[in-house]
């Protein structure tokens, strides 16, 4: 559920709807599905609503038919890209798309996947109604050829290995379950699979590394949409950890593994437009650009493709950096201030054992006045009136 709930066209609601509404229109529903790929930076201070902001994206993107993958960089090392890859890899489940791939194959050779009973492969069918020949087996693998190993945006070890998992789920080519479970781990970027295994099925001896993951996850978009999907949509929430200095830190980022990390979202910035069918957002806090330091600003290559250019009088929804806290001073009132904490209250109430109640105009009105010279955004702002303080609700 968003923060207003008004009926009003697609793109052009209040409050956070402004934002959300606009993406689910022009990107979820139009660009990302047609072909195109994006990468969008949301900042704010903190308690302006990012992580707010993207579970309610990453809501309305798994209603429109996406694959979802959402993390925090303070739970996966960012400056090796295999480990964001091996992460979306884990979220997206691939068997789905491949059963998606499989149903694909069916309609391509003329029959209809619903008319296969539940618990039947489409060759076990096949066999069943007398079709189950030499001549339909090589048209099958004709098909997952056309499908996989001819699409020029597959890796080919990728495109192998994705055929013969599809080949399994409609029953030819047969793969034993311990080679499925093979594949599934190198497509995993498992480094405990033996290389000399893979020669077998054709594929070369390769693993997956930083420095091909990134082809990989266009290939795994590649799937997402030949399986059926819209998209594949990635949110990577709390990038500050970046500026984290606590040598105690689970995640203690060195200066060079920072670098590393901005040189690897340089190469994603550069290579997005070659990817097709995926969103990828980043969330993070004011600092990481306030920071000349250690902040996105310090690593000129990356500031130079992300600064935004042209700045306007008013909020801009194409903006590749989306600041919440520009956003709230156009779209947040107190009608809004009073949705949202009417919001947050139907969240605190499963949380603890006293019932919230929703801000009073009064309330709301002296909130905006607050946040003009606060460090902490609206959102953080409503939730500390609905608490009384207590940062542990």
């Amino acid at each position: 559920m968003n923060i207003c709930e008004k009926n009003t066209a697609p793109g052009e609601g209040r409050g956070l709807d402004f934002l959300t509404g606009f993406w689910k229109e022009k990107y979820l529903q139009e660009y990302i599905p047609a072909g195109g790929s994006k990468l969008k930076f949301v900042t704010g201070r903190p308690g302006s609503g990012k992580t707010f902001f993207l579970n309610s994206i990453c809501r309305i993107a798994r209603q429109e038919n996406y694959r979802t993958v959402s993390f925090s960089a303070r739970d996966i090392w960012l400056h090796d890209f295999k480990e964001l890859y091996a992460e979306i890899f884990r979220q997206c489940d691939i068997l789905p798309c491949l059963e998606g791939c499989s149903k694909r194959v069916i309609e391509n050779m003329g029959y209809r996947p619903q008319d296969i009973p539940d618990g039947m492969s489409f060759m076990d069918y096949l066999s069943q109604i007398g079709m189950g020949d030499a001549i339909t087996k090589r048209e099958l693998r004709t098909q997952l050829k056309l499908l996989f190993l001819d699409n020029p945006v597959l890796d080919n070890n990728f495109a192998l290995a994705c055929s013969m998992l599809t080949g399994a789920i409609l029953g030819h080519p047969v793969l034993e379950r311990q080679n499925q479970e093979l594949l599934l781990s190198w497509l995993s970027g498992d480094r405990t699979v033996k290389l000399a295994l893979l020669r077998a099925f054709g594929m070369s001896p390769s693993r997956i590394t930083k420095y091909n993951a990134r082809h990989m996850l266009r290939s795994l978009a590649e799937i997402v949409h030949l399986g059926g999907f819209s998209g594949l949509f990635v949110a990577v929430d709390d990038l500050e950890i970046l500026l984290n200095r606590s040598a105690d830190s689970e995640l203690h980022y060195t200066k060079v593994k920072r670098e590393d990390t901005y040189e690897s979202i340089r190469q994603m910035v550069d290579d997005i437009d070659n990817m097709n069918h995926i969103m990828f957002v980043f969330a993070f806090d004011r600092a990481l650009i306030d920071d000349e330091k250690c902040g996105v600003k310090s690593y000129q290559a990356l500031w130079m493709r992300i600064q935004n250019e042209v700045t306007g009088q008013r909020f801009n929804r194409f903006s590749d950096i989306v600041d919440l806290d520009r956003l709230a001073v156009q779209e947040y009132g107190v009608e809004e201030l009073i949705h949202l904490s009417e919001q947050l209250c139907r969240e605190l109430t499963a949380q603890t054992p006293w019932q919230p109640h929703a801000l009073t105009p009064e309330q709301a009105a002296a909130i905006l006045s607050q946040s003009k010279t606060s460090a902490v955004g609206i959102p953080g702002l409503v939730r500390t009136t609905l608490t009384g303080g207590n940062s542990h609700v």
